[in-house]
């Protein structure tokens, strides 16, 4: 379950990540408290997968499924630019995700 916690948890961040673009400067009550919600639940379940995986693991993977999301719903989205060596970065972050969670040993 952790990793199912730590997943859902990065899906937050990116809804969060996402939100304060339509906050306005948190001037708009509904975007505001939708964006306030993602945060917290995005906390809060990070901290139900760190009673499974490691500090720096969970947190890499965290930010990163964040950072990732985020880029790419940028590039679909919002007209961000799709160039190769912005995409083979966003690889590279998956990559080295996916490296952490096999290199993790469950505490």
């Amino acid at each position: 379950m952790a990793w199912f916690w730590l997943i859902l948890a990065g899906i937050m961040e990116i809804g969060w990540a996402i939100g304060v673009k339509y906050t306005e400067g948190f001037s708009k009550l509904i975007p505001s408290a939708l964006t306030i919600s993602a945060m917290i639940a995005s906390l809060y379940l990070v901290s139900l997968a760190l009673r499974e995986i490691p500090m720096g693991t969970a947190y890499a993977i965290w930010t990163g499924i964040g950072a990732v999301g985020v880029a790419v719903m940028g590039i679909l989205f919002f007209g961000e630019s799709r160039d190769l060596l912005r995409v083979i970065c966003i690889l590279l972050i998956v990559v080295g995700m996916v490296g952490l969670k096999f290199a993790t040993k469950m505490a």
